[in-house]
Order: structure tokens, then sequence, then C-alpha cells
């Protein structure tokens, strides 16, 4: 495991295996992160909240952009998230699905193996298809950057904004 200069990380997250948790990285509370034969990159200033579980796939590891927000309840298993993505509250990412950068995907969506989106993707679905292509890039970094708010003020000891 290596981290580099992270925020917050909450004490229930669990790191197992080849997991890189870049610079001013926030994990919530009961997130779990696990490789044991390919590795899983953080990319900084990314978010990862509660319940999520990202996991290697059986052929690639798991690539998370900078300044992604993953929310509550998303299972990332073997995929690559661009640059400033948003993944919606309890979606699936598979093996081998690539989302391109400033994307989001909807809550509940399932993105099957191999899927891939480009940037400025709106994703939605089950299975999860392309319904809209807009530029959501800054509007996700923001999100990304009050997470980034909340993990400096958890890290001074204090809860609320």
């Amino acid at each position: 495991m290596v981290l580099d200069q992270p925020g917050f990380i909450h004490e229930t997250a669990r790191l197992q295996g080849k997991v890189y948790v870049g610079p001013e990285v926030s994990i919530w509370t009961y997130a779990v992160t696990r490789s044991e034969q390919f590795s899983i990159h953080i990319g900084a200033r990314s978010n990862i909240q509660d319940f999520v579980m990202i996991h290697e796939g059986a052929e690639t590891g798991t690539l998370i952009g900078e300044d992604c927000s993953i929310t509550h309840h998303v299972t990332l298993h073997g995929c690559d998230i661009g640059d400033g993505c948003l993944i919606g509250i309890n979606a699936v990412v598979m093996d081998g699905a690539k989302i391109g950068r400033g994307s989001i995907v909807a809550g509940q969506a399932i993105v099957r193996e191999n899927a891939e989106f480009p940037p400025n993707s709106i994703i939605a679905g089950v299975p999860a298809t392309l319904v809209a292509t807009r530029d959501q890039y800054a509007a996700n970094v923001a999100n990304a950057r009050y997470y980034q708010q909340l993990s400096n003020r958890y890290l001074e000891g204090f809860d609320r904004l």
C-alpha cells in the first residue's frame, strides 16, 4: 500500500493489497479496497465515500482518476474511471469497463464488462447505456472539492462545516 499524502481516511476504512492512495484523497466510513493480483490506483483529490467496495478484476486492476467522487455503496471492479467523474449511489462498474473524463454514472446503474463510454457521458440504466452527452467535468470537480473541504475539517478534528 502506498499512501501519498492522503487526506482523511476513516478508521473503519480497509485498504488491502497493492493500493495507491493519491494526494488529498479522502476515504470514508466502511469503504473497502482489496487487490491480490493487480492494483488499485486512486488519483489525487478523489473521494471514496461510505460503504464503497473497490476490487481488482479477473484480468485488470482498478484505476480511479483525479478529482472523482465515488459515492455511497458503489462497487468498482477492475475498471477505469477517468478524471473528474462522478459515480452515483449504488452504481456498479464491472471488469474492463472504461468511463471517460467528466462523465456521470447514475445511481443504481450497472455498467457491464468491457463497456466503454467517451468523455462527458451521462450513463444510466440496467444495463447502463449512454443517455446524454454533457460536459460535467467542472460540476464533478466542484463536488470532489466539497469532499476535500470535509476531509480537511475532519483532519482538524471537526466533523461539521
